[in-house]
């Protein structure tokens, strides 16, 4: 029997990738953006009850992103998904005991319940219902989140693709049994501001085993555009959708970037505990700027701001080459410059850039909100972005 996630992956016609970068509370800026892109959309297609689920046919996303992905699948409208942010932001990131601080920050209880009441309620489920599973039949999208899975010292990729070779119902590991929740959760859980999240595979069986996760955004795929990419083309996954720019649509959104530059740093500044703070973020930074210019290379990129002064933006008119090989598909980049600079030409003079760079900064969520909605009005033109695709 075919399911409507196995019609919908194999049904004919263009293809639309949504990915969202991790980035902790700094998603709203993801949300606000996005939510000007749904409203777009919405005008366009004269449907005001439309949702991103209707548009996308594959939601991806790590940390952050990976909440944002999971709610789009469910079918939930960027308005649930800016409440839920809104309102739960600072239980979000609620603070740990002191005996507790020295591995982690933040608890994570909060985070889990939250997380669970609001999927299995967008997927039709009551608040004491067993809680959705990735499999769950009302995910209208593909699904993927990166998680890192430390036991394995491996970035994973799940994904509630019905063809993928761990998701066969046969299987007494299937991970299409697994909580969506606790994958979301396992996607979020920051080393040093979250505990790791465990994942018990085939429970009660013979064969149970345990492994520990932690956040994706420490694997290469803070950004995970390319790597839906890769799922939505490569033959293991077996969805073998068609390239080309106008076959498939990829939209990326980020969580705002701002370079960390030291200009009065000298060598002698540089010791361990200096590489332990900044070293991961650097490393992160460099992945996600990495993965974006893949895309912008591979794919016709419509739109993106600039990636560094020797490469530019790499935005080319239609039918110009950037590069020397075929575009495989049509790529879209936004991410808010939250360097000082960036802000003011955004007319937000009055905003604090540091307290719009931080993943944790919830006494701000104002802020972070109006620098999302700043940028979707002077950057989000759906029409031209989107041609071909609306």
């Amino acid at each position: 029997m075919t399911t409507p996630l196995a019609a919908r992956i194999a049904a004919p016609g263009p293809k639309k990738i949504l990915a969202c970068d991790g980035g902790g509370i700094l998603g709203l800026i993801s949300v606000e953006i996005l939510a000007r892109l749904e409203a777009d959309l919405r005008a366009a297609r004269n449907d005001p009850k439309l949702v991103l689920a209707d548009f996308f046919d594959f939601a991806c996303g790590t940390s952050t992103g990976a909440i944002i992905a999971a709610c789009v699948s469910a079918g939930m409208s960027m308005g649930d998904i800016r409440k839920f942010y809104v309102d739960s932001g600072e239980q979000m990131f609620d603070k740990a005991s002191v005996f507790k601080r020295l591995r982690y920050s933040y608890e994570d209880e909060a985070l889990a319940g939250k997380l669970r009441a609001e999927l299995n309620r967008a997927l039709g489920r009551g608040a004491g219902d067993a809680p959705a599973t990735l499999g769950d039949p009302g995910l209208r999208t593909l699904l993927m989140m990166v998680l890192r899975n430390h036991s394995t010292d491996s970035p994973w990729p799940v994904s509630n693709n019905p063809a993928a070779k761990y998701n066969q119902p046969g299987r007494r590991d299937c991970n299409l049994n697994l909580p969506l929740w606790q994958l979301v959760r396992a996607s979020t859980a920051a080393p040093t501001f979250f505990p790791p999240e465990v994942v018990t595979f085939a429970p009660g069986t013979p064969d149970e085993y345990q492994f520990v996760f932690v956040d994706g955004g420490v694997t290469t795929y803070n950004n995970p555009a390319f790597l839906a990419f890769q799922m939505a083309t490569a033959a293991p996954y077996q969805v073998n959708w068609a390239t080309g720019a106008e076959n498939m649509l990829i939209v990326s959104v980020g969580t705002g970037s701002a370079a960390k530059a030291r200009p009065d740093m000298e060598a002698g500044d540089l010791w361990l505990l200096d590489h332990a703070k900044s070293i991961p973020s650097a490393l992160m930074n460099a992945a996600s700027a990495g993965w974006d210019m893949a895309c912008r290379t591979l794919g016709e990129c419509r739109h993106g701001g600039q990636i560094d002064r020797e490469i530019g933006d790499m935005v080319a008119a239609p039918g110009a080459a950037n590069w020397t090989g075929p575009k495989q598909f049509a790529y879209v980049r936004y991410d808010p410059d939250v360097s000082r600079q960036g802000l003011d030409k955004l007319g937000l003079g009055d905003v604090d850039a540091d307290s719009v760079q931080v993943m944790d900064s919830v006494k701000h969520i104002p802020a972070i909100q109006r620098v999302g909605a700043a940028y979707a009005r002077a950057h989000v033109l759906t029409a031209e972005h989107l041609r071909g695709f609306v």
